[in-house]
């Protein structure tokens, strides 16, 4: 393989450093899934953890520089889930963190920055704007700008749920990935490019948010105008080139699904995995249902990447009430 950013080796130090809670997440088969899909499906649970996402492996790294380094302050845009990550990451070490989000974004989310004791700014505008924000603080503070996806340290912690589903040793086929900024995409696939390359890397982005799609096929970065889709934490309209160089490297296709399709994966990961997760975490189940043929008799991963998710909007998709 082609050398990505990324490095296997910093990916197995970064396990050192994350916190123990965030790390070997639940992986298992949920066969009652299986017959609605039409193929093998196991799930890597991204959601039992403090911050309900991902996202703070790769914040553990983040903020365990910083602190190194004497630095104590921080600051980033986030749609919820960095955000809450970046709190919870940086409050364990003494860093001074503040969060610009949209507005518009998850109430939930939100909330539990604020709970966890960073400082929030919201903007009226979509995460881009938010990103712009971000930057203009911490130029104007003298403090360091985390950037999701751009920054090493988010994709190579990230990485480190690529090297538990390779550690695990069980055999599957395929490894469905939500793609937003492009960390857990790229983190993800480096690990299984390089240690077990058989295994497909598939990312999946909604309709309503195509860019990094679009740039994965053109080869090029595509920008939008627009992202309207239910699944705010990949809603991103300019993808980073570093990030795209990565993902051709590492990503074997990349697909777009309908809002529908990402609603009865919501639901059906309720019903048959009693999991209340966040739009973004049902894209891999959305895209199996669009596409059955093609992981028939399959053994595929998906990565359920968070479960932060307003109430309210949960009853109107699913019609259940977050347990």
């Amino acid at each position: 393989m082609q050398q990505t950013r990324l490095d296997t080796a910093r990916i197995r130090m970064a396990r050192r450093v994350i916190d123990p809670m965030f790390l070997d997440t639940p992986l298992y088969r949920c066969e009652a899934l299986e017959p609605g899909l039409g193929c093998a499906v196991s799930i890597k649970l991204e959601t039992a953890n403090p911050v309900r996402s991902f996202k703070a492996r790769g914040t553990e790294l983040v903020a365990s520089l910083l602190a190194g380094n004497g630095e104590r302050a921080v600051v980033c845009a986030s749609a919820g889930n960095l955000g809450q990550a970046l709190a919870w990451s940086g409050r364990g070490r003494g860093l001074d963190v503040s969060v610009v989000a949209s507005r518009f974004a998850t109430a939930a989310k939100l909330d539990r920055i604020r709970a966890l004791g960073a400082g929030l700014e919201l903007v009226d505008g979509d995460h881009e704007l938010a990103r712009e924000r971000a930057a203009a603080v911490a130029r104007s503070e003298g403090i360091r700008l985390v950037e999701d996806s751009l920054d090493i340290e988010t994709c190579e912690g990230a990485a480190t749920i690529g090297l538990e589903l390779v550690d695990s040793a069980r055999q599957f086929d395929a490894v469905l990935i939500a793609l937003g900024g492009g960390a857990l995409a790229t983190g993800v696939g480096h690990v299984l490019k390089s240690l077990a390359p058989e295994v497909e890397v598939i990312c999946v982005q909604p309709l309503g948010a195509p860019a990094l799609t679009l740039s994965w096929r053109a080869r090029r970065v595509v920008t939008t105008d627009s992202a309207d889709t239910i699944a705010d934490g990949v809603a991103g309209r300019f993808p980073i080139p570093a990030v795209l160089d990565d993902l051709l490297l590492v990503a074997d296709d990349a697909v777009l699904v309908r809002e529908e399709s990402i609603i009865t994966g919501m639901r059906m990961l309720f019903d048959h995995a009693g999991l209340v997760v966040e739009p973004s975490a049902a894209l891999g189940i959305a895209a199996i249902l669009e596409d059955r043929d093609r992981f028939a008799d399959r053994h595929v991963v998906t990565v359920v990447c968070g479960g932060n998710v307003d109430g309210d909007a949960c009853r109107r998709w699913i019609g259940a009430a977050p347990l």
